[in-house]
C-alpha cells in the first residue's frame, strides 16, 4: 500500500466536490466544494500543496455500459487539464459511477442536515458533492488495499510524462 495524501475531485456541471485521504491514505474526509469556472483548477492546485498530495483522484462517470457519454468526455478534459497543470503530481480517472446516489442514500439514512442554512436545496447539494467525493476516494482507496494496484486510468500530461 501507496501512502501519501491523495486527493479526490468530483467534476460536476456546477460544483467540484473534494475530498482527501490521511496520510496513510487508509481514510477518506470530506474537504471543500468548489464552483465550477473561473479558478477551479487554480483552488485544486493550492489544496494539492497545502495537503501535500502525492496524487489527485478524478471522478469518471462512465455509462453503465462502460462507454464514454458527454459527462465522461469532460471528466477526462477536467482531468487533462489537472494533469498538465499538476505535473509531475499524477492524475488518475476512476469510474465513480453510483458514488452521488451512493452519498446522498448514506447522507440521507444516517446525516442531519442540521445548521443555518443546511436545509437549503444548494447547501445540501454543497454536502453532496463533498460526500461523493469521499465515497469516490475511500472505494479507490480500498480498492487498492485490496489489489495492491492504484486504481483507475493514469491521465499522462501533456508534459511528456
Amino acid at each position: 500500500m501507496r501512502h501519501g495524501v491523495r486527493l479526490a475531485v468530483d467534476p460536476g456541471n456546477a460544483r467540484i466536490g473534494v475530498a482527501a485521504s490521511d496520510p496513510s491514505g487508509t481514510l477518506a474526509s470530506p474537504v471543500e466544494t468548489i464552483p465550477r469556472g473561473r479558478g477551479d483548477v487554480q483552488r485544486i492546485a493550492t489544496l494539492v500543496l497545502e495537503r501535500e498530495a502525492r496524487e489527485i483522484v478524478v471522478g469518471y462517470p462512465a455509462s453503465l455500459s462502460g462507454g464514454e457519454g458527454p459527462a465522461a468526455r469532460s471528466a477526462r478534459e477536467f482531468a487533462n487539464t489537472l494533469a498538465a497543470l499538476l505535473h509531475p503530481v499524477p492524475v488518475r480517472l476512476v469510474d465513480e459511477r453510483l458514488t452521488t446516489v451512493t452519498a446522498q442514500s448514506q447522507l440521507l439514512s444516517g446525516a442531519s442536515f442540521s445548521g443555518r442554512g443546511a436545509r437549503s436545496g444548494r447547501a445540501r447539494r454543497s454536502v453532496i458533492d463533498q460526500a461523493a467525493a469521499t465515497v469516490l476516494l475511500q472505494s479507490a482507496l480500498d480498492q487498492e488495499r485490496s489489489t495492491g494496484q492504484p486504481p483507475g486510468e493514469i491521465v499522462r500530461s501533456s508534459q511528456g510524462e
